[in-house]
C-alpha cells in the first residue's frame, strides 16, 4: 500500500477541509495552536525549513546545524523532495508567486 493510499482517509480529508478555511496567518496560529501540540508544530515547520534550505543547495551539515535537524530527518526530507510527490515545490512556487 502506497503512503498516498494511507493517508487519504475521510479523517484526514476533514481535517484538510478544515485547514483550507483558514484565511489569515493569525486564523492559522489559532487553529494549530489547539489542533498540534507545540513539538508537532515545531517539527512540521523544522522538515518545511530543512526542505527549503535543501532546495536552495545548503549542505546537511548547515541545514543540521541551522535547523537542529537530525540527519535522519533531513535524509527524509530530502527523500520527499527528490523522489516525493512534488508537493514541497508545489507549495514553494505558489509561494514564490505571492
Amino acid at each position: 500500500m502506497s503512503m498516498s493510499k494511507k493517508i487519504r482517509t475521510e479523517a484526514v480529508k476533514n481535517l484538510f477541509q478544515a485547514v483550507l478555511t483558514l484565511e489569515t496567518e493569525e486564523e492559522c496560529f489559532t487553529f494549530f495552536e489547539d489542533l498540534c501540540t507545540v513539538n508537532e508544530l515545531e517539527s512540521l515547520a523544522q522538515r518545511f525549513e530543512v526542505a527549503t534550505m535543501l532546495r536552495d543547495k545548503h549542505t546537511y551539515l548547515e541545514v543540521a546545524e541551522k535547523t537542529g535537524a537530525s540527519t535522519a530527518t533531513i535524509s527524509r526530507v530530502n527523500r520527499s523532495l527528490n523522489y516525493g510527490k512534488d508537493g514541497y515545490d508545489m507549495v514553494f512556487r505558489k509561494m514564490k508567486k505571492k
